[in-house]
């Protein structure tokens, strides 16, 4: 009797085990998910005011006043400089007292060719040295007008190198003004992905676009892609593409680094869990689960990357059942017990935006 029972304890004991094992041994198995969806890949950017110019000095002279201060917001127009007016003005008032003088010779001229007292040549030549002081007063009165420096259009004053009474030359650098009401980000992009940006205009949706700024905090204004360069980059073979972000609280400066986020439809995207995959020598395999319940190692392209998915280019099919978990535990050829999971649920726990 108690042989019997030991035996059967024994028996009872080898078949739980066994069936631990099996139940141990069953691996979660999945389809690749065909199905329209999106996602956002980001670029780096460099972002440039509307309108940024140097403004130079136009004339040699001492600066005489300064009017702004460096980082203030300027009207068009405004006063902003000041070059000391002394010599364009004694200038300015000899060409004027030049073309008087002249006048007065026309003046004189005219009565006496009108008498036939003198030809009608010294008549035209007096009229012509009226012109020439004339044309003189008014080169003079520009010389003068470039005394004053002006802002040229709306916008914020850069650093000031130079102080009150320096000696100025022509063309030295007074300052930078930027036109920061609305800002340009450049970003470049790849040949294949210029092509598919190209190619695929109807399916993409609108042109626009987010900023994601270099605190990580994304502009509350979306943009919009204006432009790409006629050329590529022969170095780097990418092509910039140029956005336009609205800034009506002058947040962004010229000169300022940020990511442009683009988003890239996919319609009838296979997808994968990256967790699904294993890598031998920079390539991605998957592993495949036949009829005969054993898995067998298959090579796949990788055409997108998204946060735990992947957007498989070739390699599967949508009916073709991989292994979900446990890729490090099994070898090509093994025979296994598995649980199928529809692909919807899986993907569904990931980070996924379906359609």
């Amino acid at each position: 009797m108690l042989p019997g029972l030991c035996m059967l304890m024994y028996c009872t004991a080898c078949t739980s085990k066994k069936e631990e094992k099996e139940e141990a041994g069953r691996y979660a198995v999945t389809n690749p998910l065909a199905t329209d969806t999106s996602f956002t890949k980001s670029y780096v950017s460099q972002i440039r005011s509307l309108r940024n110019i140097e403004i130079r000095a136009q004339e040699k002279g001492y600066l005489q006043n300064i009017y702004v201060d460096e980082g203030q917001f300027v009207k068009a127009s405004q006063l902003l400089f000041r070059i000391m007016p002394k010599l364009y003005e004694a200038e300015y008032q000899k060409a004027q007292a030049e073309t008087k003088a002249a006048e007065i010779e026309v003046q004189n001229t005219r009565l006496l060719a009108d008498k036939n007292v003198v030809s009608k040549n010294e008549l035209a030549m007096a009229r012509a040295r009226l012109d020439q002081a004339r044309a003189s007063a008014s080169l003079a009165r520009l010389h003068l007008s470039f005394t004053e420096i002006r802002a040229p259009f709306d916008g914020t004053i850069d650093r000031i190198p130079l102080k009150l009474g320096s000696l100025i030359d022509e063309g030295e650098l007074l300052t930078s003004l930027s036109d920061n009401t609305q800002m340009y980000a450049y970003f470049n992009v790849s040949e294949p992905e210029y092509l598919d940006y190209q190619t695929n205009e109807a399916n993409r949706g609108n042109r626009k676009v987010k900023l994601l700024l270099a605190n990580n905090q994304q502009l509350p204004y979306p943009g919009d892609v204006e432009t790409i360069e006629s050329e590529f980059d022969s170095e780097t073979g990418n092509i910039a593409f140029r956005a336009r972000f609205p800034n009506p609280q002058r947040l962004l400066r010229n000169g300022e680094t940020g990511k442009v986020q683009m988003t890239v439809p996919l319609h009838h995207a296979l997808i994968i869990p990256q967790k699904a995959t294993y890598e031998i020598q920079d390539k991605t395999y998957v592993f495949v689960v036949g009829n005969d319940h054993r898995v067998h190692s298959r090579y796949i392209s990788i055409a997108s990357e998204m946060p735990d998915l992947y957007v498989i280019g070739s390699g599967l099919k949508e009916t073709d059942k991989i292994l979900l978990e446990g890729v490090q535990k099994v070898k090509d050829d093994d025979h296994i017990n598995f649980v199928y999971q529809s692909p919807k649920t899986v993907i569904s726990q990931l980070k996924l935006k379906t359609e």
